[in-house]
């Protein structure tokens, strides 16, 4: 994934300037994906030049203008396009990223690709419980590397654990929204 995802995500929430785009991000986006004032003004740069943003010149009072940034109609459809697009490489940022915008694109999509990367990692998880119970049946008496290597593993199988539950916990979500 691209910052300019995820910084469309941040602007189909509200328009914003780069200056206020930055503080979003260092408050919610930014708690999972880093992104420095100096790189979000270049990717705003790109995008207005790519036709995914408007540019709205506000002047200021004593201040220098105030550029408002919103999604422009070309930014909606890429938005759009890379929501239900594939990515079997996506990591838990990019997948955070299109589930806060699944509401800007299709959210059945944003589901399915979730349903996808919940298998896989179902998958790994399984293969991690198998390696456990064939290679350490009696985990409280490993010393030394044989405790090291299964430490190691306890830990993959507590990250595949912790991601199964979050894809379950997100797709009972986007299947059954509660009443607002």
């Amino acid at each position: 994934m691209a910052l300019e995802h995820a910084i469309l995500v941040s602007l189909s929430e509200r328009a914003g300037s780069g200056y206020e785009l930055t503080r979003r991000f260092e408050k919610s986006i930014g708690l999972f994906w880093s992104a420095t004032h100096q790189q979000i003004y270049r990717v705003l740069k790109r995008m207005e030049e790519a036709g995914w943003v408007a540019v709205d010149v506000v002047a200021q009072s004593g201040r220098p203008d105030k550029k408002v940034y919103t999604v422009s109609d070309g930014g909606r459809a890429e938005l759009v396009r890379w929501l239900a697009e594939p990515d079997p490489n996506a990591g838990p940022v990019e997948l955070a990223v299109k589930i806060r915008g699944a509401t800007f694109g299709d959210p059945a999509k944003v589901a399915e690709e979730i349903v996808r990367h919940r298998a896989a990692h179902a998958e790994r998880l399984d293969v991690y419980r198998q390696i456990e119970k064939r290679d350490f049946p009696a985990p409280a008496g490993l010393q030394g590397q044989h405790l090291h290597q299964y430490l190691v593993l306890r830990g993959g199988i507590r990250v595949e654990e912790g991601q199964v539950e979050w894809f379950d916990e997100v797709l009972a979500a986007l299947h059954h929204p509660k009443d607002a």
